[in-house]
């Protein structure tokens, strides 16, 4: 996960769901990547979480400043939305595999169900999107381009949400996925491929060729779209992690006494709630 001022009320609400669902909280180790150096934020999560096992890598910006191109939303582009793509490199050479979650986001379930997915041979195991419109993540520019469209050769490419991913650390390195994901940014630069942050990358690179697994690990899209974060109602079936992507954030949402109803199921593990929710509750 990723450690930053304006998300801290998430990751916190995150962690707390993942401790207070898990069998087995003592086996939980957490890694977090943050910009900025924030010893004030180290502290709250210590002092919060007394027992936690947990490490605090710093991702230098500089990697990314000079990759980014403007996406269609502010957020998407700030430097630490992309320290996804450096987790690997950052984290312990003793680390074999990891989950990478994003910071807006609860797991009502077993995280330790996640962790024990059969990869079967590839890199990262994720929820898979096959009816989504994959076209639209990609402008009229790279699909009328043949040299850009025959990196899907061979693979039938579907859309993958990169808030949830269960990664194979070592085949990560060994393949150069990094290298990989930085190489269609560069694209990016030079001509406009994509309009969303840090995901077409993942998704030129991986698409089509990850390891699928049951959609009830990302309920996502929970803050509605990118431009104006309307409210969503929860996909059919059963549940067991809930994602706030687009625009909409669960505590800004509470905060400004105009929730959706779904931002009601985040509100208990809201570590910084304010009198007045106990109130109207």
């Amino acid at each position: 996960m990723t450690l930053d001022g304006n998300y801290l009320r998430g990751t916190m609400a995150a962690v707390l769901s993942i401790l207070q669902h898990s069998m087995c909280p003592e086996n939980l180790e957490f890694h977090f990547l943050e910009a900025r150096t924030e010893p004030k934020i180290s502290s709250n999560i210590r002092s919060t979480f007394p027992y936690l096992n947990f490490t605090v890598y710093p991702f230098d910006s500089n990697r990314v400043r000079g990759k980014i191109s403007r996406s269609i939303r502010q957020a998407l582009d700030q430097p630490l939305n992309y320290a996804r793509i450096y987790l690997v490199d950052l984290i312990p050479t003793k680390v074999k595999r990891v989950i990478y979650l994003d910071s807006d986001l609860i797991v009502v379930d077993d995280i330790a169900k996640l962790w024990e997915v059969q990869l079967k041979g590839k890199v990262l195991a994720a929820p898979e999107y096959c009816h989504v419109n994959f076209t639209m993540y990609f402008t009229d520019l790279f699909w009328l381009d043949r040299s850009l469209t025959q990196t899907f050769e061979g693979r039938r490419p579907c859309y993958f949400n990169t808030g949830v991913m269960v990664v194979d650390v070592e085949k990560w390195r060994q393949g150069g996925y990094t290298q990989k994901v930085e190489e269609w940014m560069g694209v990016q630069k030079q001509k406009r491929i994509y309009h969303l942050g840090s995901l077409p990358p993942f998704l030129l690179v991986l698409a089509g060729n990850i390891k699928a697994v049951d959609h009830r690990w990302n309920q996502h899209g929970l803050g509605g779209d990118n431009i104006k974060g309307k409210c969503r109602s929860l996909h059919p079936g059963p549940i067991s992690l809930l994602h706030w992507s687009g625009k909409g954030k669960p505590w800004l949402r509470l905060d400004s006494r105009r929730p959706c109803i779904v931002d009601h199921l985040w509100a208990p593990y809201d570590l910084y709630r304010s009198p007045k929710h106990f109130l109207e509750e």
